[in-house]
């Protein structure tokens, strides 16, 4: 999925434990692979045991540790990447068992978004939601654990507070801290949000799994309606290029326009305080009016991918948004396309093929309200001609002897907002 390049810094072992019923056990561990690849971490190992359940200290059972053990040796690595999200003391045993940096997805996920976050909000959220999952993880094992004094300076510390309390305290206002911050970026995009609705321009949103190519089709749905724009936003084949939330808008050549809207990909299990921290831009999802499901389709775990995005949409309480599918890669199947089947389009990104098609299902759910109609608009309301020049298709204009006559289409809002200025002509 993506390429190690120079910047590979170190080699890891990946571990994981199967449970009973858990059918979807070699997907994870091949999506922690990429996820590693993501953070430039080649694997060099695996090792997994079935069991019924995890072992509550270790996480794996004896032996397997011993067999970890040996993996790391051989392949001269000290850094495990564990497939789950590891309790504060198993992270302690096991570390102590093994000797080595011990890492968990959550841990590997969020190293990912903290060095790919680009906006302020992102680095917020991201910071956010690293400092809520060490808060738990504080683990007192240094010389420093003493008591602090409670000297004349220190008097808000309390006499005896330790080290990790302190830690904590620090923590837990850093977090209060980045909070406020992020609240006032939530409003200010909220507030972007209303605006958008009182336009009545209709947002569409891009979801899907990471790395299926939303923000490809961002760029080639950018540059075909605008062929000079320098609006396109960063688009990489690697897990999580996206972070931040961008909008666009595309302008039809018939005067129709709409929003779209980039988000974050989701991966399963993604991490619950990532989910949190990153609920206020996940939540521009929810005030979609059509969602365009991006698949990778050449990926041998597509309906997967799929399931992972569409419980994460069901968490986020999306689910009741009309949805288009776009199947994207058909350049790497042997499916044909461009083919529109229903709501579902087969396409390449890449090879510009489909986009067109894919245009075609979204105007049919979101210009549904349009009317076309005949209207005769008095000389001295010059400036209804204008609005509707800028905001309708015109399909025709006469000059008569008593105002404007005009054919257009529009949505139905656009036209019935100074509906008592003009006069509606009979349809022929």
């Amino acid at each position: 999925m993506h390429e190690l390049n120079e910047q590979t810094v170190q080699k890891a072992i990946i571990a994981g434990v199967q449970l009973q019923k858990d059918y979807d056990f070699a997907y994870s561990m091949l999506e922690l692979r990429n996820l590693a690849a993501a953070r430039y971490i080649e694997v060099s190992g695996e090792l997994s045991q079935k069991a019924e359940r995890v072992n509550s200290s270790h996480y794996l059972g004896t032996g397997k540790l011993q067999e970890l053990r040996a993996l790391l040796e051989a392949h001269d690595t000290d850094l495990v990447i564990f497939n789950d999200e590891l309790s504060p003391s198993q992270i302690r045993n096991l570390e102590a068992e093994l000797e080595c940096v011990v890492m968990d997805r959550t841990m590997l996920i969020l190293d990912i978004f903290a060095e790919r976050a680009k906006t302020r909000e992102a680095q917020l959220q991201v910071e956010v939601a690293r400092l809520q999952y060490s808060l738990p993880r504080l683990v007192g094992l240094r010389a420093s654990l003493g008591r602090q004094g409670g000297g004349a300076g220190l008097k808000n510390r309390g006499a005896g507070e330790t080290k990790l309390e302190l830690d904590r305290r620090r923590i837990e206002e850093r977090i209060t801290a980045l909070q406020a911050e992020l609240d006032k970026l939530v409003a200010t995009r909220q507030l972007q949000r209303k605006k958008r609705k009182k336009n009545e321009v209709p947002v569409v949103c891009l979801v899907g799994y990471t790395n299926t190519g939303k923000s490809s089709l961002m760029n080639a749905l950018l540059e075909t309606y605008d062929p000079d724009t320098t609006k396109q936003v960063f688009a990489e084949n690697m897990l999580f290029a996206t972070l931040e939330t961008s909008v666009r808008s595309i302008d039809l050549p018939d005067n129709k326009s709409f929003l779209l809207t980039d988000t974050v990909g989701f991966v399963s299990q993604l991490p619950h305080h990532l989910v949190k921290a990153f609920r206020s831009t996940l939540e521009e999802v929810t005030e979609a009016d059509l969602l365009i499901h991006v698949v990778d389709y050449a990926h041998e775990d597509y309906e997967q991918n799929v399931a992972v995005t569409n419980e994460t949409l069901q968490s986020l309480g999306a689910e009741g948004i009309p949805t288009v599918y776009a199947y994207n890669k058909c350049d790497l199947t042997d499916h044909p396309y461009p083919q529109v089947v229903e709501n579902n389009v087969y396409m390449s990104v890449k090879e510009r093929q489909g986009i067109a098609e894919l245009v075609d299902v979204v105007r049919s759910h979101i210009f549904e309200d349009y009317v076309t109609r005949e209207i005769l608009i008095p000389y001295d309301q010059g400036r209804l001609v204008s609005y509707f020049n800028e905001h309708a298709n015109i399909l025709s204009t006469e000059y008569e002897e008593g105002g404007t006559r005009m054919k257009l289409e529009c949505s139905l809002a656009t036209y019935e907002r100074y509906r008592d200025q003009f006069t509606e002509l009979e349809q022929e």
